[in-house]
């Protein structure tokens, strides 16, 4: 009886381990629209509480809506000239925040109205914030690149009450910003082997150096599992970090070591996808399974003029920013093979 139980276990058993196993029989559609602004240049893509796509028109100097279901386009000029909105997050109300690169600010715009607020950073040496993430008490957080910095804002407070707090090593430029599912923000630092962990408190800095000297991570991205996945920009490699042992894996990208890997997510199954932009002219989709080390390749049909960032909408389609050609790409993942 004894054996016949444990058989019977493992069959059970048997199903749901086959369905946890991320599948390499996937392929992709993909589809992009042009956006209105000239020079457009679009950054970042954000998805809102609505399932609008937004996104950062840096070189005219306007924020962006998208909505896939009518496919029509509005944006918003902002009042400071040539701010270069470079990252922007929807809060939990619909309300869009960015950061203006360009001009020492983070701006937030009311998609109502059409009114937009900006903060000033305190520190004159805070030239160009970077990338935002909203933690879970609703204070945004933010890198600051050339300037060394991250920071916090409180949108609660009539003058955000900003905090900034310098990187320990000099001149790391922080970069990229993926929160944990505990709310806990993770940052690259692109000008150094490094990803740092900030208290989301304290803001106490906690940094785990990368083996190679020459790494040089862009873009971050949370698994599952609370790991840190990330693209090396500079030695063409997508990169693993386990923040509680420091262990790093790293494997080396399709397009070899001028593939450039730049924009970045990891999809509900544990998938990683993200971008090669080393070929301008021919950016290209990487899918890469952790379970199996095999990776799947789709070219941008437009050639992406260097892809950014993405985000994941609630559907589990990828948004892409396809900065160079001044488009924005929705990716529906479908079953079938792709190339590899």
């Amino acid at each position: 009886m004894r054996v016949k139980a444990l058989v019977l276990i493992a069959l059970l058993a048997a199903p749901l381990a086959l369905h946890a196993a991320i599948s390499d029989n996937v392929d992709v559609k993909i589809e992009e629209w042009l956006t209105p602004s000239k020079p457009a240049y679009p950054h970042d893509p954000a998805v809102a509480p609505d399932g609008s796509i937004w996104y950062t028109a840096q070189r005219a100097s306007t924020i962006g809506r998208f909505d896939p279901a009518t496919q029509q386009f509005k944006e918003f000029p902002l009042p400071t000239p040539n701010s270069g909105p470079h990252g922007l997050q929807p809060d939990k109300d619909g309300a869009i925040w960015y950061t203006g690169n360009s001009a020492g600010l983070i701006g937030k715009v009311d998609p109502k109205t059409g009114k937009v607020t900006e903060y000033k950073m305190p520190n004159p040496k805070a030239t160009d914030p970077h990338t935002i993430a909203f933690l879970r008490d609703g204070r945004l957080f933010f890198t600051v690149q050339a300037g060394n910095f991250i920071g916090t804002l409180d949108p609660k407070a009539a003058n955000g009450n900003i905090r900034l707090v310098e990187s320990p090593t000099v001149n790391s430029r922080p970069y990229g910003v993926r929160l944990d599912s505990k709310g806990v923000p993770y940052f690259d630092e692109f000008n150094a082997n490094k990803i740092g962990r900030a208290d989301p408190q304290t803001l106490v800095i906690t940094e785990f150096p990368l083996p190679d000297p020459k790494a040089r991570p862009r873009r971050i991205a949370i698994g599952k599992d609370d790991t840190v996945w990330y693209g090396d920009y500079a030695r063409g490699y997508v990169g693993h970090l386990d923040p509680k042992t420091g262990k790093v894996e790293e494997f080396q990208s399709p397009g070899g070591a001028d593939s450039k890997p730049y924009a970045i997510d990891v999809t509900a199954d544990g998938a990683v996808w993200y971008v090669e932009t080393g070929d301008e002219t021919k950016n290209v989709l990487v899918r890469f399974n952790p379970e199996t080390k095999k990776f799947l390749t789709w070219p941008i049909p437009s050639g992406g003029g260097t892809v950014r960032n993405m985000e994941i909408d609630k559907a589990g389609n990828l948004w892409l920013a396809c900065s160079g050609v001044g488009k924005i790409a929705k990716v529906t993942i479908t079953s079938g093979k792709a190339t590899q």
